[in-house]
This record gives C-alpha cells, sequence and structure tokens, in this order.
C-alpha cells in the first residue's frame, strides 16, 4: 500500500530550477534510498517530502489524503505524528540526557508521561542504548548519539522516516551498524524509510533506488 505520493513536485531557487516534475512514491514497510551528485537537490526533495519546505507546485498525498496545502498548526500537528527525521550531524540538545532527547517528540505532542517513558525504554532497548538512557550527547560515542537520534525519529510511531545522509557522519563499523538497523526496523517494525545518501553499502540495501541529475528523479532498480 502506498503511504506517501508525490506528482509533478516542482522547485525553483531564482532562476535555478532545483526539481522538475519530481514523481515519488513510498510504500509500507519500504527502504527508498535517493542518491546522486552533491548539489542536485536530493535534500531539497526530501524536505518537500517531509513537508519541512513546500513546492512551488505540485501534488504531495499522504495515505491518499492532500497534504500539500496544510499550513501552520494542521502541518505541524501532521508532521510530529506522522514522520520522524534523522539528520547527518544528529542534532541531538546537549543539556539534554539521551532520553530526555528521545522523549522531545512526546512533549511537543503533550502525550502522558508514563507511557511516553514505557515507549522511550523500549526504544532504547531495540536500539541497544538502555545503558545510556541518562548520559547527555558529549558523553556517548558517535554511534550511540546517532541511535539516540533514531531513537527520537521514532518516538510518537511514525509512518515515515526520513533520513538525510545518516551514516554520513560515522565510521565504517558505525555505519554498518546503523544500516543493518534500519533493515531490523522494516523488518520488525514495518518501518518505511525515505534515505538521501552518498552511501554505496546504504543504497544497496534499501528496496529501490532512485538517482537525482538535473532536476529529475529516476528509478535505478
Amino acid at each position: 500500500m502506498s503511504i506517501l505520493r508525490a506528482q509533478n513536485i516542482q522547485k525553483h531557487y531564482g532562476d535555478l530550477k532545483v526539481l522538475d516534475g519530481i514523481d515519488f512514491q513510498l510504500d509500507e514497510a519500504k527502504i527508498s534510498a535517493i542518491v546522486g551528485p552533491s548539489g542536485a537537490g536530493k535534500s531539497t526533495l526530501l524536505h518537500i517530502l517531509g513537508t519541512l519546505d513546500q513546492a512551488d507546485s505540485g501534488e504531495l498525498y499522504f495515505k491518499d489524503k492532500d497534504i500539500s496545502q496544510l499550513k501552520g498548526s494542521r502541518l505541524s500537528n501532521f508532521r510530529n505524528s506522522a514522520i520522524g527525521f534523522i539528520f547527518q550531524f544528529h542534532n541531538l540538545l546537549p543539556e539534554f540526557t539521551a532520553e530526555e532527547n528521545i522523549l522531545i517528540p512526546a512533549y511537543i505532542s503533550k502525550k502522558d508521561e508514563k507511557p511516553s517513558l514505557e515507549r522511550v525504554k523500549e526504544l532504547m532497548k531495540i536500539l541497544g542504548i538502555e545503558q545510556r538512557s541518562h548520559h547527555k550527547p558529549g558523553q556517548l560515542s558517535g554511534g550511540e548519539q546517532q541511535r539516540v537520534a533514531v531513537a527520537r525519529a521514532l518516538m510518537n510511531n511514525p509512518s515515515i522516516v526520513f533520513a538525510d545522509e545518516p551514516s554520513g557522519n560515522l565510521d565504517s563499523k558505525n555505519a554498518e551498524e546503523l544500516h543493518s538497523l534500519f533493515l531490523k526496523l522494516r523488518d520488525e517494525l514495518g518501518q518505511a524509510f525515505v534515505i538521501v545518501t552518498h552511501n554505496k553499502e546504504l543504497a544497496a540495501i534499501s528496496d529501490e533506488r532512485h538517482e537525482m541529475k538535473d532536476g529529475k528523479l529516476g528509478r535505478l532498480d
């Protein structure tokens, strides 16, 4: 079943056409990788698909509901409940513990504390960082920080996780472990991912691959 569908997405920055009529579809429990050279518009597309940015024109559907026109609090509420994000540099708050960083989406949603804490413990166990719950980011390794970021993205049971170069700041060992984790989350939790990456190994294990080039998106599989 399709959970995300984009049609004819256009995006310009001044006279520069970054996205030129992009069509894209993501199905449940699938990992979709977007590859291509730097500056090709991969991150721009990811931000539009994830509702962090808005296209100049085109349509975006989430489970057949048009979300391209959502604004303000309706957009924020949708994004916080249906979407998770993982970035290359983790974006963890340094003054918060791992547990507190993971809880942030639940705080924003004003969810009850007790079930939220149970969810954090469940995620930290799945990700193998349950012993690091009270450590702050500066006390964690790069791989551990990225696992905290993954847990935060999963906190509200999102339908889709968008990841922008998630292993780009990791050494080869931690990158390999993160890639295996994505497969585990897909297989055990049915999690869907859209991943922008330069990492050939991560692209290779994805269910489908797309290449951004000259403002166009082409299927590689």
